[in-house]
């Protein structure tokens, strides 16, 4: 057996391994959702059910209004993907394309910004929402995507605008286009891969995102998946059979999303190297 068999041995053995580390989680919230509370708590624990209790789910359906829980999340999602994509992709074309006074000054504040952490913002940030009596409603979670995008997407952008020659923007310029016009129909066809991962980000943020979703919707009947997967529990138990199939409700339609945009996203974070 030579080298080059060896090492292929090696890497996909490895391959297997990881692959195994990364979906056993997956598998086991399954395995619990298809158990009772009994069998959930049995010790040792039981790797492979004897009988698939699927009317967990019923239970958790007529429990939770997962699909109102669906809508409100998808009506926070579609702006915030749309608010994002449109100003993320504006702002990393003009720190890539656009030569300005203190560019990388600029451009190093917003990457400064990375290392804020959002807990520390997150109560001004409450009281100026609360000042414009916005609060338990959807506004707050979406109008911040509207206002730069974030500075990871702006950063990711930029970098794979950085790989795209200056010479089709020369072109375009020789034509009589301007940067609108550069921007529009030249850069943003060729942007595409690296914005469905932005997107793909950004979509995987805001379907998990517990914390900020629980600071401004008071209202059970707004609730996102979130927020409504937290309903199943209650002060005296914990019904972790239902819990994890409730889990395993909420992770299909965000593992759907993913297996759709997969090509894009490996193509989008193999080109800018993040």
């Amino acid at each position: 057996m030579n080298y080059r068999v060896r090492g292929r041995i090696a890497v996909y053995s490895l391959l297997v391994l990881f692959a195994f580390l990364f979906l056993f989680p997956i598998y086991w919230i399954l395995r619990s959702s298809l158990l009772d509370f009994g069998e959930i708590m049995s010790y040792p624990p039981i790797l492979f059910p004897s009988a698939l209790r699927v009317e967990n789910y019923d239970e958790v359906l007529n429990r939770v209004d997962f699909l109102q829980y669906i809508l409100n999340t998808f009506i926070i999602i579609v702006p915030v993907l749309v608010g994002v994509g449109l100003t993320s992709s504006l702002a990393a074309f003009g720190f890539a394309r656009i030569e300005f006074p203190l560019k990388d000054f600029w451009f190093s504040l917003v990457i400064m910004t990375i290392l804020l952490p959002s807990i520390v913002t997150l109560v001004p940030t409450y009281m100026g929402w609360t000042e414009l009596h916005l609060t338990n409603s959807y506004l707050p979670l979406i109008l911040p995507a509207f206002f730069g995008g974030g500075a990871f997407n702006i950063f990711l952008l930029r970098q794979f605008l950085l790989t795209i020659p200056r010479d089709l923007d020369e072109s375009a310029v020789m034509d009589g286009a301007g940067f609108f016009t550069i921007y529009s129909r030249v850069i943003m066809p060729l942007v595409r891969p690296a914005l469905v991962a932005v997107l793909l980000f950004t979509f995987v943020g805001v379907w998990n995102d517990f914390l900020g979703q629980l600071v401004y919707l008071n209202d059970q009947d707004k609730y996102t998946v979130a927020l409504g997967l937290s309903t199943l529990r209650s002060n005296l138990t914990s019904p972790m059979h239902l819990i994890m199939a409730g889990t395993m409700i909420m992770v299909v339609p965000a593992v759907v999303v993913f297996l759709i945009g997969q090509r894009y996203f490996t193509e989008g974070i193999a080109t800018t190297g993040i």
